[in-house]
């Protein structure tokens, strides 16, 4: 990882964002935590079972290269199936930030004396500073799970990358480690993302892809959104594949999810057997379309060929659209309506025929709903309805204190 980004940026990362989940551990043999532990330049002490013991500091003189830092976002299962994670961590970025090194060759110390400074400007007490300073593991508060975006992304209850941003923050904004186990950290999380250079998560099996659910993107994406709206920088998208321990490769997520578009959605023979499952097929194809959205919405590294070739293959071809309607029109009208708001938001701009297409479709699948449809009931249609925090009263509320802290602290303005 630390070649590819070098090789693209002539520099190392100050700070890379991880995307850490449970897989790491349970499938992995904790593949991502030996990554962020290297990163931050310590390296595991074993005991004769076998079991990590400790960590010891690997010198500058043999690491050869900066400390670099690390903020992780960890899932909830993470948190409460791996406490040992989050502490291992915590120990790391402890032993680090104390170290009497210069500032351009440990990161960790250099965010931490940063952090400590703007969180005093903030309103904490310098104790309360330095210690808040050196949270690095992040996660939704305890109890609850998830990322929020892609509820955000799936109810078109976003109308600009901030509003993705603040609602990632909101949830994510509690520190893990050895003696704090939930703490209130949006103002952490806030300065952390300014500094992330790049967002990366582990990918050991392709039994899934980051099409196959929407908390790929909502992690994932839904991070690198944060940090490129907190920092106004071009933030990069790492994909790391281990699937092949023989052929490792680092890759952007760009051409990952080209890559699953190619073999899956856009791949006659994938498509075929989907369609062998009726009903549930459908809803395949429709789920991971409307993942893609989720991508694009958060990422925009979706291209304009990749929207075109699904709107034909999926809306505008006759045969396709009968087999829909054949065995699950809800599920070909969520992949139009998905289309036609990705095009609304400008996420792609079909030439004006295509869209014109797209809309007369949809219009069609509506009347058959609408024939369809026995009992009441609310639904999405016809055009896109977007509102946002500012429209519903609790969720302005519990929005209210990111909404400050992202004013104050974003791209570097501080208090």
């Amino acid at each position: 990882m630390l070649d590819y980004y070098l090789e693209k940026h002539g520099r190392y990362p100050e700070n890379v964002g991880h995307v850490l989940w449970s897989i790491d551990a349970y499938r992995a043999d904790g593949e991502q935590l030996a990554q962020i532990l290297y990163l931050l330049g310590v390296r595991p002490t074993w005991g004769p079972d076998g079991a990590v013991q400790g960590l010891e500091v690997i010198p500058l003189s043999e690491l050869g290269r900066p400390r670099i830092d690390c903020t992780v976002r960890i899932s909830g299962i993470v948190r409460d199936t791996l406490p040992n994670y989050p502490y291992i961590i915590d120990d790391a970025v402890e032993k680090v930030v104390v170290l009497d090194e210069p500032l351009d060759m440990n990161y960790v110390r250099k965010h931490y004396v940063e952090y400590v400074k703007e969180l005093v400007q903030l309103g904490r007490s310098f104790e309360e500073a330095r210690t808040a300073a050196r949270y690095r593991v992040f996660c939704s508060p305890p109890g609850s799970y998830g990322a929020g975006v892609n509820y955000a992304v799936e109810a078109s209850a976003w109308r600009s990358d901030e509003d993705l941003a603040k609602t990632w923050v909101q949830w994510a904004g509690y520190a893990y480690g050895k003696s704090f186990h939930g703490a209130k950290a949006h103002d952490v999380l806030v300065l952390a993302l300014r500094s992330v250079d790049a967002v990366s998560r582990n990918h050991e099996s392709d039994e899934f892809d980051l099409l196959g659910c929407c908390c790929y993107f909502a992690y994932h994406g839904g991070f690198l959104n944060a940090a490129r709206a907190a920092s106004g920088r071009d933030v990069e998208a790492i994909y790391v594949d281990t699937r092949d321990l023989s052929r490792l490769d680092v890759r952007d997520v760009k051409v990952e999810i080209e890559r699953v578009v190619r073999s899956k959605l856009l791949n006659p023979a994938w498509m075929e057997e989907m369609k062998k499952h009726g009903y549930r097929g459908a809803n395949e194809f429709s789920r991971k379309i409307l993942h893609l959205y989720g991508w694009s919405a958060t990422t925009k590294l979706v291209d304009q060929w990749v929207y075109e070739e699904l709107a034909r293959t999926y809306v505008l071809d006759e045969e396709m659209r009968r087999w829909f309607e054949q065995h699950n029109v809800w599920a070909l009208e969520e992949i139009a309506r998905r289309l036609i708001e990705a095009a609304e938001r400008g996420l792609w701009k079909p030439p004006s025929e295509l869209l014109g297409q797209l809309r007369e479709t949809y219009a069609e699948l509506e009347g058959i709903l609408e024939e369809d449809v026995v009992a009441g009931g609310e639904r999405q249609g016809g055009s896109i309805d977007v509102y946002t925090a500012e429209d519903v009263e609790h969720w302005s509320e519990s929005l209210k204190e990111v909404e400050s802290l992202w004013s104050r602290l974003r791209q570097g303005r501080g208090s």
